[in-house]
């Protein structure tokens, strides 16, 4: 270059001419002096492997401007993407470790009902077990009525259990302890098949209401936990 030529000058770093035709930017632009006087200084300036804008022909330094520009922008969007997936990997973390807070709560919670649940049947039946009465001590008729069948009851079975089991035995014979159902064979309050079962609670179980409950609570208990909780399984089979 001649000294004193006023001439514009672009320092652009790392970029490699392939030809005369095509030049590929590997660099970045790291400035322009515009309008300044060339001096020796320019050329110590310059650092090694760069290549001055005003070195490359007319027809090329376009080409040149518009690579490293690209550069620039596919580093960008390099950084962008790293960015935007640092920020999702983020969020799918704490995605994660809410939803696992979410489940461990839920199960605590179901376990925790399970548990009362377990505990409520438990407590039923210690109270049907503890409060039956002895049926021997119910004074022996030669025949009951209703009303006197279901006093009966009221001394035999729990309180708090006395309705789900008047609810069964109003569905299995109206309280009517001689009660036969003609096609199966069941017989009594509970209709016990074959009703001869009930001698389990007392040879008298054909004629005495009091044995016939004895049995029924005793079945009840055994099998459903509770008259409630037989009552339970009759309205949703209508057996028990």
């Amino acid at each position: 270059m001649l000294e004193g030529n006023r001439v514009s000058r672009i320092s652009v770093r790392g970029f490699a001419v392939a030809s005369a035709t095509a030049v590929t930017a590997v660099g970045s632009v790291v400035g322009v002096a515009s309008g300044s006087t060339a001096q020796n200084s320019d050329a110590e300036a310059t650092a090694a492997g760069t290549t001055l804008l005003a070195d490359i022909p007319m027809g090329e330094q376009a080409q040149v401007q518009t690579a490293s520009l690209t550069q620039q922008a596919d580093v960008q969007a390099i950084a962008a993407d790293a960015s935007a997936k640092k920020d999702a990997e983020e969020s799918a973390r704490k995605a994660a470790a809410k939803s696992a807070v979410a489940k461990k709560e839920a199960a605590e919670k179901e376990a925790k009902a399970k548990k009362e649940a377990e505990e409520r049947k438990e407590r039923e039946e210690a109270a049907s077990r503890s409060a039956t009465r002895d049926a021997s001590t119910i004074q022996v008729q030669s025949s009951y009525t209703v009303a006197e069948v279901q006093a009966i009851a009221r001394q035999l079975v729990p309180s708090g259990q006395f309705q789900c089991f008047s609810n069964i035995v109003n569905h299995e014979s109206t309280w009517n302890y001689q009660a036969t159902n003609a096609s199966s064979g069941a017989y009594g309050l509970v209709q016990a098949l074959p009703g001869s079962k009930m001698a389990s609670a007392g040879a008298d179980w054909q004629t005495n209401p009091a044995t016939q409950i004895k049995w029924g609570l005793n079945y009840m208990d055994s099998r459903y936990g509770s008259p409630c909780g037989a009552w339970s399984f009759w309205q949703a089979n209508n057996w028990y």
